[in-house]
């Protein structure tokens, strides 16, 4: 296996793409040197088989998924309300849902998952991670609400945005927005009531 990372990744880049544009039935090695415009053959000197590219794209989703230092210290700014919570919310809508290959890709995954034990290891390794993180962040903050609340919003969220991608005339821009702030509102009202 060839060892050039930058043109791995951009391989693993371009099969996110190939993923969510033609699902894992289109995902060959093929497919992917055409996306990536490199010459042919290129993918299989990096990746021992579909499965193993399987893998990597689950990794490297989660890569570029999170969220950048600055956006990290931002915040960790300011006054620990609900309307902070709500702005950190409406960020983890629109980065997620700008990446709407590699949400995509990731939904082709998550499928493929239910087939590929190995890919289901990275998959449950690297949202657990994700979710930890969140977990972490909020019990080292003085954001309002609870652990409950934390995991509440990232599964109302992930269907939202699954929502925005996949159906994007179910709800308005307006609506969307307005759904993220009374999710952030009824789960903080939930997580005080309980705690």
């Amino acid at each position: 296996m060839r060892k050039n990372q930058e043109r791995r990744l951009a391989l693993i880049d371009a099969a996110i793409e190939v993923l969510a544009r033609e699902g894992a039935r289109g995902l060959t090695f093929r497919a992917v040197d055409a996306q990536a415009e490199v010459p042919a053959g290129t993918a299989s000197n990096y990746f021992s088989n579909r499965d193993d590219l399987f893998t990597q794209i689950g990794g490297r989703i989660y890569d570029r998924l999170l969220p950048d230092e600055a956006t990290m210290a931002r915040s960790r700014e300011g006054v620990q309300d609900e309307a902070r919570y709500s702005e950190l919310m409406h960020e983890v809508v629109n980065r997620v849902s700008s990446f709407n290959s590699g949400y995509l890709a990731l939904l082709e995954l998550r499928l493929e998952s239910t087939r590929r034990p190995e890919l289901r290891e990275v998959l449950t390794k690297r949202i657990r991670e994700d979710i930890d993180a969140n977990l972490a962040h909020q019990a080292a903050s003085d954001l309002p609400g609870d652990s409950t609340s934390v995991l509440l919003l990232y599964l109302a969220l992930n269907w939202l945005i699954l929502e925005r991608l996949t159906l994007p005339d179910i709800f308005t821009e307006r609506e969307a927005h307005d759904l993220v702030d009374a999710a952030v509102r009824r789960m903080l009202v939930t997580g005080a009531q309980v705690g």
